[in-house]
């Protein structure tokens, strides 16, 4: 069991389920969980990743999680910084599974690319009234013992494939409920500057000269220059600093 506080204390493992966050969404509905309530099922037939994207895994070799959240403490303007937390606990799982020398960045905005493919993403679901934030799902996949995936995921990988090893699913598990309880008791401290920093040092492309697509197919070079505290893209192009929403632009591998 997770040496945490809090974290995965109320445990809901399944399984099959269609989605972890639809479950969680669905206790919420009926009652009001202990915060880090975790929904895990070893496969899901509709789990979903950003931007509406189907997350696609092997039942049984991989983590697909929700944990229930109250950040009521947080202003429903910055809940970035939860994105930004959340990214940083999944990153320092997956590092903490891996030697130190691997490469492990995250990507715009809270994916984790390891040896410049895909490892896990998040989906977090905020529920807010008026200006009180209600609670938030944080939805996670991540690849560990996956050995092949389909077409049509051509950048994915899988803990195992990095490091030529079968991973204790249950113990990559522990560590993540871990990292997650520490990121957020970290942002409830109030530390969003050193949490910015960190997330500002592990994205992928940060400062360097790379190539980006908006939705219509348009092509331009530019160079990431920040994340605005409202989880925007900010790069710098030729033609000047250019600022982009979700779903407004991806950078091209």
């Amino acid at each position: 069991m997770a040496n945490t506080l809090f974290a995965g204390k109320v445990y809901h493992r399944f399984d099959e389920l269609p989605s972890t966050n639809d479950y969680a969404r669905d206790l919420l509905a009926k009652s009001k969980p202990p915060e880090g309530t975790v929904v895990r099922a070893a496969s899901q037939s509709a789990g979903r990743g950003q931007y509406g994207s189907q997350w696609l895994s092997t039942p049984g070799d991989n983590l697909t999680l929700s944990l229930i959240l109250y950040p009521q403490w947080l202003n429903p303007g910055a809940s970035f910084r939860l994105s930004e937390a959340v990214a940083l606990a999944v990153w320092d799982a997956v590092h903490q599974c891996l030697p130190a020398d691997f490469p492990l960045h995250l990507k715009w905005p809270n994916d984790i690319y390891l040896q410049g493919r895909k490892t896990a993403g998040i989906l977090i679901q905020n529920a807010f009234s008026g200006t009180q934030w209600q609670y938030a799902i944080v939805g996670i996949g991540l690849n560990v013992n996956q050995g092949v995936f389909p077409p049509e995921l051509p950048t994915a990988t899988s803990l195992q494939l990095a490091a030529q090893q079968r991973f204790d699913l249950e113990q990559v598990a522990d560590t993540l409920l871990e990292c997650l309880e520490h990121r957020y008791l970290q942002l409830k401290a109030g530390q969003t500057a050193a949490l910015r920093r960190e997330y500002h040092s592990r994205l992928l492309g940060m400062g360097e000269e790379r190539q980006f697509a908006e939705p219509e197919g348009s092509v331009f070079t530019g160079r990431i220059e920040q994340v605005e505290d409202d989880g925007r893209l900010a790069i710098r192009t030729t033609e000047g600093l250019r600022v982009f929403a979700l779903k407004e632009v991806r950078m091209l591998p």
